[in-house]
């Protein structure tokens, strides 16, 4: 785990991204322009959406295509590399859904101890 070269260094959707996961969500059923992809991720910030679009296309999971048509536009789509990772993040949603009130009172009971202390 620990090893420069270990496969976890490579793992696509890092911790510090936390918007890769729901850009790969927005990008499930088909391409989205860059305007279509800021209504859902409205609380996402012009340059991190950007920042994290060049993440994910760096890492193989999204393309990014320039159409220089009379109205140019950019569009984002997942490739099968990214289409991938919809299965496994479904496993990983099913089970927050599944452990809901669980995780809702740990942290709740987490920030009574933190106000306390």
């Amino acid at each position: 785990m620990f090893d420069e070269l270990c496969p976890s260094s490579l793992n696509p959707i890092r911790f510090g991204e936390k918007w890769a996961a729901l850009i790969i969500r927005c990008l499930e059923h088909g391409p989205r322009r860059f305007s279509e992809l800021r209504v859902p991720l409205r609380r996402v910030t012009p340059k991190v959406l950007t920042q994290s679009l060049r993440s994910l296309e760096r890492d193989g999971l999204v393309r990014r295509t320039v159409y220089a048509e009379a109205t140019p536009h950019v569009e984002y789509e997942l490739t099968s590399l990214g289409r991938s990772m919809l299965k496994p993040m479904a496993v990983a949603c099913a089970w927050a859904e599944e452990h809901w009130d669980e995780l809702i009172d740990a942290r709740e009971s987490y920030e009574n101890l933190d106000r306390a202390g």
